[in-house]
């Protein structure tokens, strides 16, 4: 665990939190600035800051974990959101200040009981270049 990140702190118990859920592998807590009221954070418990840093057996539980939550929470509709990167808008910032600290891997579900509170979300979908998404396909599937 990483010293200044705020996730190790609230792992470790070093900062509270609303925990919804803990096993060995990872803690789900509510977010103390959601977008909607029930907002969790499921937090594998390795250290790293991209979902590439997390071993496969520490992400057994997550998807599992999220549901229980939004089954819990009544959520009849809702986003599960995990970024990976600054560009792709990870930020953890560290509460009450705009300090930010190393990123770690953590995953939303976020209730959306209505049009104006939880995520919004645009989709800038773009023109197919077909040649050029064969010549992905195959590379990719080449190295799955």
């Amino acid at each position: 665990m990483a010293a200044a990140c705020i996730f190790c702190k609230i792992i470790k118990g070093d900062i509270p939190s609303f925990k919804l859920f803990e096993s060995d592998r990872l803690l789900a807590f509510l977010d103390i600035q959601p977008l909607s009221l029930g907002h969790a954070l499921v937090v594998p418990k390795h250290h790293g800051a991209k979902l590439t840093d997390i071993p496969d057996e520490s992400l057994t539980e997550i998807l599992p974990v999220v549901k229980r939550l939004a089954k819990a929470m009544n959520a009849e509709n809702y986003n599960i959101l995990q970024n990976n990167g600054r560009l792709a808008h990870q930020e953890v910032d560290h509460v009450g200040s705009a300090l930010l600290i190393d990123p770690w891997v953590h995953f939303h579900m976020i209730p959306k009981p209505n049009t104006t509170e939880g995520l919004g979300i645009e989709w800038p979908a773009q023109e197919t270049d077909m040649d050029k998404l064969k010549a992905l396909f195959n590379e990719v599937k080449a190295k799955m």
